[in-house]
């Protein structure tokens, strides 16, 4: 079935709901569903992140959007489609930026204006572990658990773990979640997010509103989001299958002594996941290499 929206995960469609001047009542939306009543945003302005020295790839991959309410709150909006190494540390150290370019040349009393992080995540980032937690709400804490500093503020959304459905919808930042999550697989406006701000933006969302230029920078943008999502599916797949080969040859070693190469060989070349965990299960069980290596036959 042909679309009716734009996937709001491509660079085009992210910037084109949020980052647009047309847009702010959207963009103040979003970010009020998600802050605390004392940095609620009436007014804001997009800042150019060129001032602010970022290289044209951190542009292209990091920055989505960076914007100063009036009152002076900064704000980093970002979406990530993939995870990255480090990427508590990269979070931390592109905040920092919008902290330092407040300083005052001449006599300053180093008073700051907050800096929020919004990150919107395609990928689970602590899938390892015990408890995941669809929003991460951090801030600076003491070794009692109480806020050191409150002006400083990071809000992860995992979209993967977000699960509800319509009828449990009860905030607005569940409505945007949503929204976000499930916008290029409506062909109509719910009726719970039947309010002015968000027919406005499956209004800026539609497909057939567009020009032929916008058309085809979105399509593009597509293309590149697609090809990113089956390169790291691939990524993901293989390194299971890898570790999976990896683990019988291991088990292999620790109850028969070395492998031959020709039976690693062997195992090597099988792309097929479910098989290598039925041959993992035939390594625990099997009484001798010739009567595991016969399996493979």
């Amino acid at each position: 079935m042909t679309a009716k929206y734009f996937n709001p995960y491509t660079d085009f469609g992210f910037k084109k709901l949020f980052g647009e001047e047309a847009n702010k009542d959207l963009l103040i939306d979003f970010l009020n569903s998600l802050l605390p009543g004392e940095h609620s945003v009436q007014t804001l302005e997009f800042r150019n992140t060129e001032q602010l020295g970022f290289s044209e790839s951190e542009r292209r991959a990091v920055f989505d959007i960076f914007c100063q309410a009036k009152s002076g709150e900064r704000f980093v909006v970002e979406m990530q489609k993939a995870k990255q190494i480090y990427f508590k540390d990269r979070s931390l150290f592109y905040v920092a930026r919008p902290i330092v370019e407040q300083a005052i040349r001449g006599d300053w009393d180093f008073k700051l204006a907050a800096v929020y992080l919004i990150g919107i995540l395609d990928f689970e980032y602590d899938e390892g572990e015990e408890r995941r937690k669809f929003m991460r709400d951090v801030t600076l804490k003491d070794q009692d658990g109480d806020e050191f500093y409150h002006k400083l503020r990071f809000k992860f959304l995992q979209m993967p773990l977000f699960t509800k459905t319509e009828s449990e919808l009860e905030t607005q930042r569940d409505k945007w979640v949503y929204f976000l999550k499930n916008l290029e697989n409506f062909d109509s406006i719910p009726s719970i997010l039947r309010e002015p701000v968000f027919e406005k933006a499956f209004h800026t969302a539609e497909l057939a509103a567009m020009c032929p230029k916008e058309r085809e920078s979105y399509e593009n943008d597509l293309q590149i989001y697609r090809d990113n999502m089956a390169v790291l599916k691939t990524a993901k797949v293989e390194g299971k299958v890898e570790g999976k080969v990896e683990d019988i040859v291991s088990l292999l070693e620790d109850r028969f002594g070395q492998v031959p190469a020709s039976l690693v060989t062997s195992l090597s070349v099988i792309a097929d996941f479910a098989l290598l965990k039925s041959l993992l299960i035939k390594a625990s069980r099997c009484t001798s290499l010739e009567e595991f290596e016969s399996a493979l036959r």
